[in-house]
């Protein structure tokens, strides 16, 4: 029997653009040199809300299947000089020993939270997100986790945290919001699951799954979550 959140992300994330809010297609300017990289949206079963309101969505998320689904995602250390501390996917820039940008999810995510690749089910890829801060061309690779491993940070020096995060915790209201770095005249969602406060690039990419896959509810979008940089 297929399992019905594997198939819900099967289905619609593969081939999606991305949020028409927070990542609108940007393109690179004549003459950047722009890379290629990928990250692993890898999403699976079993670990339970770590917070009160994560624990009142699971109600809601049984009828899609989801109450258990969590995602896996790790905090950058806080001593890099590019995104320190910044919360994201495994992932990176393409090497050239890759074939592919499912490659390199695969490898940056076994380096970085030691994950059995082998365990993993590609289910496809979203369109690239062009990211002009770093001028990468960015893949989300989908994936759903047929044989879970304990993760942890493979190399501190560049991981301080990995966790899996539980789907509940990210789509209860009251850990939802939005962030306003300094000094620029943006915002972007925000997510406060306790363990980590999610903002940028991941919190649209995990805003856009979050919607499409139809398992969001209603947030306070004048909500403020606090973020230090």
């Amino acid at each position: 029997m297929t399992d019905p959140a594997r198939a819900a992300l099967e289905e619609k994330l593969p081939g999606s653009m991305g949020h028409e809010q927070w990542l609108r297609r940007r393109h690179a300017a004549p003459g950047d040199v722009v890379r290629d990289a990928a990250v692993l949206m890898l999403f699976g079963r079993g670990t339970p809300p770590r917070t009160e309101g994560g624990r009142r969505e699971v109600e809601r998320l049984e009828a899609a299947g989801a109450s258990d689904v969590d995602v896996l995602l790790l905090q950058r250390a806080s001593r890099l000089r590019h995104h320190p501390g910044q919360v994201a996917f495994p992932g990176g820039r393409r090497d050239p020993e890759d074939v592919d940008e499912v490659a390199v999810a695969l490898r940056e995510a076994e380096e970085e939270t030691g994950l059995d690749p082998a365990g993993v089910a590609i289910l496809g890829t979203m369109d690239p997100l062009y990211v002009p801060v770093s001028r990468f061309d960015v893949t989300p690779v989908i994936a759903w986790w047929e044989n879970p491993v304990d993760v942890r940070p493979v190399d501190p020096g560049e991981t301080e945290h990995v966790y899996r995060v539980p789907v509940a915790d990210l789509v209860a209201p009251g850990n939802r919001g939005t962030f306003s770095p300094p000094d620029r005249s943006y915002s972007t969602p925000a997510f406060d699951v306790e363990v980590l406060r999610v903002w940028g690039f991941t919190a649209g990419l995990l805003e856009h799954a979050l919607d499409t896959l139809g398992w969001a509810t209603d947030w306070d979008r004048n909500a403020h979550i606090d973020i230090r940089l």
